[in-house]
């Protein structure tokens, strides 16, 4: 149980992939302006780097390793992610048009997403077993959700105050992305 509750409290808090590795700043940034397209994101890539993780995980230990061609593992995952992201398209299509119009092209970008495929090879990097594979996609994807929705939640509060000319817009809002990256680091000792 220890190791499950150290993956869990690292990949959101401590390796948060936002905001300690800088990775799946794309979205980040650009999705984060309304708080629905923010949690509708932050849930569409917690489902793709969950299932994700299963899927590299079981790829790479009955494909790759048995084959001898583990330097391909790249590759596979990329298709691997590229494939959940499609199901995961025509899903929120199917079900909610109003998100999928939100997310726009942020939601085919998840398979560019370098923190989906970095989950996937950090999993592989760190020999985690297939149940710590899906829990670390799905505490990094947490993470990526709480990150998102925070930040997304401080945007919608700084269009209401009064901003110089010169920071309003998207320098303000690295500003702040750069302030709660600060703030992350404070979880760095925690395990």
């Amino acid at each position: 149980m220890p190791v499950f509750l150290t993956i869990l409290i690292g990949q959101i808090f401590v390796n948060n992939f936002v905001m300690s590795k800088f990775m799946g700043i794309c979205p980040f940034l650009g999705v984060s302006k309304k708080m629905d397209s923010a949690l509708g994101m932050g849930m569409a890539v917690t489902f793709v780097m969950t299932i994700s993780s299963a899927f590299t995980y079981l790829v790479y230990q009955y494909i790759l390793v048995p084959l001898h061609v583990q330097y391909l593992y790249t590759i596979a995952f990329i298709l691997v992610i590229a494939a959940l992201v499609q199901f995961v398209e025509m899903f929120i299509r199917k079900t909610s048009p109003e998100l999928y119009a939100s997310l726009g092209v942020y939601l085919p970008l998840i398979t560019t997403n370098c923190a989906v495929l970095g989950v996937a090879v950090l999993n592989m990097q760190n020999h985690y077993n297939l149940v710590e594979s899906v829990l670390s996609g799905f505490a990094g994807g947490l993470g990526f959700l709480m990150g998102i929705v925070l930040f997304s939640g401080i945007r919608e509060r700084i269009e209401f105050n009064p901003i110089p000319k010169a920071f309003q817009g998207f320098p303000i809002a690295l500003i702040a992305a750069g302030l709660m990256a600060i703030s992350f680091l404070g979880f760095q000792g925690l395990i």
